[in-house]
């Protein structure tokens, strides 16, 4: 068993690396930037490198896992400051948005690897889906408590849905080149209102023939 010091000395040389990996992908490229540039932009031995991080997926992996846990405080805090299901639902994109900011480069070095569910990188795949669940996670806190009532049959439904909306969103971020990303807020304001009063209407006991349907769909694209 490690001693702590040991154990702390390697979550910093751990993070190191990391940190230093994110700064040449922003720089360079993610194409363009090799283990052993990473190696050399945080100071350890190219070895080294390759003892914590068996490649740059790899790198992009911890990347990916490091983001939702520093989002977690942001996440609790806007959740807790309103029972808006749509602020909600805002602060939430708008805070992953900002954290992102710094490395659009990187998501879009990685923007084909999103369609493939085959390559550790997409976000729908095996390797990924710690992250996945943990997100979709914050949308169940989300709900929870909300002041849109949601219907019992699609409740469990909803978290995924919204997590694959907001996906979409981030793909839009990606690609869009209006200053500051503005066409991307345009959109986000105008089918965020959209999902919310769709959301309202869903549990009115008139709609209960087409949440029916929503579901019976829902389940056939669940089936393994």
């Amino acid at each position: 068993m490690l001693a702590p010091m040991a154990t702390q000395k390697a979550e910093e040389t751990r993070n190191r690396i990391l940190d230093a990996a994110l700064r040449l992908f922003r720089e360079r490229g993610f194409e363009q930037t090799t283990m052993r540039d990473v190696a050399a932009e945080a100071e350890v031995a190219t070895g080294a490198a390759y003892y914590y991080y068996r490649s740059k997926e790899d790198l992009v992996l911890a990347f990916y896992l490091r983001t939702e846990e520093e989002a977690a405080e942001t996440f609790t805090r806007i959740i807790a400051s309103t029972k808006d299901l749509r602020k909600r639902i805002r602060g939430i994109i708008d805070a992953k948005f900002e954290q992102f900011s710094d490395h659009r480069m990187l998501l879009t070095a990685l923007l084909t690897t999103g369609v493939d569910p085959r390559n550790p990188l997409s976000p729908f795949s095996p390797e990924t889906e710690a992250v996945r669940d943990a997100h979709i996670a914050w949308y169940a806190r989300a709900l929870d408590g909300a002041d849109v009532k949601v219907s019992r049959e699609l409740a469990p439904h909803l978290p995924r849905l919204l997590w694959l909306y907001h996906m979409g969103l981030i793909y839009y971020w990606i690609i869009d080149e209006s200053p500051k990303q503005r066409r991307t807020q345009r959109l986000l304001d105008a089918t965020l209102d959209l999902v919310v009063q769709l959301l309202r209407a869903a549990s009115l006991p008139f709609m209960a023939p087409l949440r029916k349907r929503v579901l019976k769909v829902l389940r056939a694209v669940e089936e393994d």
